[in-house]
């Protein structure tokens, strides 16, 4: 029995031990100095409320023990919307191999204390806004693996000391303001310049090194080929020029090299048999010119991603590049590639994105590409093909970016492309083809894009093409299409941008949309356009003057809009107008005189605007002008006699200005008036008794 109670008597003070571990400076305990770390913090969102006294300090928030609870070994504040400076006395917690304190709103400068705390393997401060110099005594931390300490507003030199740090295998420092030459360190968006030092080679265990976006400059060293762990390199968006080194062959677990954005020159040497855990190489914005070597992507190359965009290469397609048949994305644009797509392309079957735009390939797009059936993006723009697109496209179901323009391509559409269910953007800009648009382009649901200006297209704009309802963007200018837009366009909700002239289109219906800015005066361009309605949208600006051109149109409507300024005197050029709509908008100036000598005007509505001046007596030799609103606006003077000519008139409405003197005894002779307004002016005198005779008032 006596053991039994010395065994709970053994297991109380253990227990005690954890839960009452907060004593005195003199051999205070890892619970005592995290209280007072907590007491520097500023802690907004209570994520600390567990550290208390009485409390085992294993179970406080974002502290890991020891296996045997004697000591705390991982600290993971990450996230916490913590506040204040990081306290020296971490110093104290002599045990821990990870501090975490990233993504908070921690300020001042790095204590140098923390090189005191020699089994650290993970420093994690990075998204934070710590300033100063990062203090040389993080050099003491011979066990340090991971140094993230990036995003903050850390100045001056990345400190030599980091090169002595012989387990390091990751170095985070970007976003930071350092400057000056590099020694043994690692960085990236900085400004860091110089050389790369050979003796970087002596970092044996990294297996990241990012040094993007710096100013170095001279070569790349072959040194960087000694370190055997290597999984990602970076020295993307420096000055470095020269070749590729060829021992960089020798990084035989390198996953992703990125060398773009630089002055490289001469061959590709890389990717030979060795490399066969390489998944990304972008080589882009380079000055390569010789040809890809044979040994390219040979025994089991796991290349994923090829970029070598932007050099100087040239010749036919590299067949070299058939054997990578691991390639996901395969991006060969802006070189000086010419000749023919090979019919071999479907051997990378594995490929989601094609880009060989901006170069000079001649010839067809081969119909193998039926193959490539998981494949997403495909640019071939700006080239030289010719022919027609293949039916077989239709096979690709994942397809989502087809871009073809400003080629030579020709024929029609194939209706076969409405298969391609995924796509969102087409863009045939600046080719031959001719023909009608597919009539079952309603089918592709999720297009947002479709370009197809300057091409020979013809007949009627579609109504299927109105259950296109995710469209936002549709050019089919310049072409020879004709009739009208269909009645299915009002589905077309989330539509910002349509160009529509140079074609033959007698009627424009777009009312009760979206659309912004200036109403385009390119749509004088369709000589046609017989009827254009604009209303219900936010256009601005003034109406142009261009439309004047518009000698066919009989309805004009621009009415609830943001339009501005004076009704242009080249507008006088619309003969032929029948209806002209103004009205919620915000028109100034007088009302135009020429608008008289217009004889089929039916109906001018200007009102809701802020015309001045006077009722222009010219509207008197409107003789179809069944209905006249202009109230609402700040017209001045008398109602001219004038008015009286109007016989066919059937609403007359000046409500809402300034109009003075007496109401015209003329008014009589309108014996088709249903409608007469004349309320909250200043006219005076008598109502004419003639008013009376108006029999359909």
């Amino acid at each position: 029995m006596g053991s039994i109670h010395l065994s709970y008597l053994l297991l109380f003070l253990t227990t005690l031990g954890v839960v009452l571990a907060v004593s005195s400076p003199d051999g205070a305990s890892d619970s005592y100095w995290l209280l007072r770390i907590k007491s520097k913090f500023v802690d907004p969102y209570g994520v600390l409320e567990s550290w208390s006294e009485g409390t085992s300090i294993c179970t406080w928030n974002g502290v890991t023990c020891s296996d045997d609870h004697s000591h705390i070994v991982r600290l993971n504040l990450s996230a916490s919307g913590l506040e204040g400076p990081i306290s020296p006395e971490f110093a104290h917690l002599t045990s821990l191999r990870m501090i975490d304190l990233s993504n908070n709103f921690l300020n001042g400068t790095i204590p140098p204390a923390l090189g005191e705390l020699h089994n650290l393997e993970e420093l994690l401060l990075f998204s934070n806004f710590l300033t100063g110099e990062i203090p040389s005594e993080i050099g003491r931390l011979r066990k340090l693996q991971v140094l993230r300490i990036g995003a903050n507003m850390l100045t001056g030199q990345v400190i030599p000391e980091v090169g002595k740090l012989s387990e390091l295998r990751v170095l985070a420092l970007a976003y930071c303001q350092f400057s000056g030459k590099i020694t043994n360190e690692i960085a990236s968006n900085n400004r860091i310049g110089g050389h790369i030092p050979a003796s970087i080679g002596q970092l044996e265990s990294l297996d990241i090194l990012n040094l993007a976006n710096n100013s170095f400059t001279g070569s790349i060293p072959v040194e960087l080929s000694k370190l055997s762990n290597l999984k990602y390199l970076n020295l993307f968006g420096n000055d470095l020029e020269g070749e590729i080194p060829f021992e960089l062959n020798q990084l035989v677990e390198l996953e992703t090299l990125d060398l773009s954005n630089k002055n490289l020159s001469e061959t590709i040497s890389l990717l030979n048999t060795h490399l066969k855990d390489l998944e990304t190489l972008s080589l882009s914005g380079n000055f390569l010119t010789r040809s890809i070597p044979n040994n390219f992507c040979l025994r089991g190359s796991s290349l994923s991603l090829f970029i070598l965009a932007d050099n100087k290469l040239s010749g036919n397609f590299p067949l070299e590049l058939l054997n990578c048949t691991s390639l996901r994305q395969l991006d060969l644009s802006g070189n000086n590639f010419g000749g023919m797509l090979p019919h071999g392309i479907d051997r990378l079957e594995s490929l989601t994105d094609l880009l060989l735009n901006n170069n000079s390939f001649t010839g067809t797009i081969p119909p193998e590409i039926r193959n490539l059936t998981n494949l997403e993006d495909l640019y071939l723009f700006h080239n030289m093909l010719s022919g027609g697109i293949p039916v077989e496209i239709g096979n690709l179901q994942w397809l989502s970016e087809l871009y073809l323009y400003e080629n030579q391509l020709s024929g029609s559409i194939p209706r076969e492309l409405t298969n391609c269910s995924s796509l969102t953007s087409i863009d045939f800009f600046g080719n031959q083809f001719s023909g009608s648009i597919p009539d079952a382009i309603g089918r592709v649901k999720n297009l947002e894009i479709l370009q197809l200006r300057q091409n020979e297209l013809s007949g009627p704009i579609l109504p299927s093409l109105g259950y296109c309802k995710k469209l936002q963007k549709l050019a089919l200018a310049d072409n020879k299409l004709s009739g009208s837009l269909p009645p299915t366009f009002r589905f077309l909700s989330e539509l910002d941008l349509i160009t529509l002239y140079n074609n033959s289109l007698s009627v424009l219906d777009l009312p009760n949309n979206s659309f912004s800015g200036p109403i385009p005066s390119e749509l004088a361009l369709s000589k046609n356009l017989t009827r254009l309605r604009l209303a219900n949208n936010f256009f601005t600006g003034e109406i142009p003057s261009e439309f004047g051109q518009l000698e066919e149109l009989r309805f004009l409507d621009l009415s609830f809009n943001n339009l501005t300024g004076n009704v242009a005197s080249s507008l006088a050029g619309l003969k032929n107008l029948g209806h002209f709509l103004l009205s919620s908008n915000q028109f100034s100036g007088e009302i135009p005189t020429w608008l008289g000598s217009i004889e089929g005007l039916g109906e001018l509505d200007l009102l809701f605007n802020n015309f001045t001046g006077t009722v222009p007596v010219e509207l008197g030799n409107s003789p179809k002008l069944l209905k006249l609103s202009l109230n609402y606006n700040k017209l001045s003077g008398t109602i001219p006699q004038e008015l009286g000519s109007l016989r066919s008139l059937n609403v007359l409405n000046l409500q809402r200005n300034n109009l003075s003197g007496s109401i015209p005894s003329t008014l009589q002779k309108c014996q088709k008036h249903y409608e007469l307004r004349l309320s909250d002016n200043n006219l005076t005198g008598s109502i004419p008794y003639e008013i009376g005779s108006l029999s359909e008032l």
